[in-house]
């Protein structure tokens, strides 16, 4: 099957490709493995009402780390997070919910969990590439694929409760 969000950018090709290559980019600059990106795109995913890259992320998140990570990440519960999920799940709800209001202590906590300036901000275009891409997706009504929510852990898709309901 084609997902939606695979049509939506069939539009222009060129801007997905190119979007893909700026998001790899940042992930490899901020060093940053597949369980720290399911923290950073469910968290992002969560903070922006998005549930098709919370449904996508939050099982991919369950897979790497367990369904009890994916779903406190999802849920905002930081306080039962590992410290650097805590500090890449934090910032990330930060950076979407009011960037202007992220302090020298978010960014302390970020080094406290093992990231360098260079890898912060990296971290940072990675979240914001993530939040790009979910909102056209959503702009443009891609809602997430019956396949899509079928395939994710029962507790993922339990705990996705907003935006577009799959269909």
């Amino acid at each position: 099957y084609v997902m939606r969000a695979t049509r939506v950018w069939a539009h222009a090709p060129e801007l997905h490709e190119q979007w893909s290559q700026a998001v790899a980019a940042a992930a490899s600059a901020a060093g940053l493995g597949f369980r720290d990106k399911g923290v950073l795109v469910a968290a992002t995913a969560s903070e922006m009402g998005d549930a098709y890259c919370a449904l996508a992320w939050g099982a991919r998140l369950a897979s790497a780390a367990g369904d009890d990570v994916a779903v406190a990440v999802l849920q905002g519960d930081e306080a039962a997070l590992a410290d650097r999920d805590r500090a890449l799940a934090t910032w990330a709800r930060r950076v979407v919910g009011d960037p202007n209001a992220t302090t020298r202590g978010d960014v302390d906590a970020l080094r406290a969990a093992g990231l360098d300036d260079r890898q912060i901000l990296a971290a940072t275009v990675y979240v914001a590439l993530r939040q790009a891409f979910s909102t056209v997706n959503d702009a443009l009504g891609a809602a997430p694929d019956l396949r899509l929510a079928a395939d994710a852990p029962e507790a993922v898709r339990d705990a996705v409760r907003w935006g577009r309901a799959p269909s």
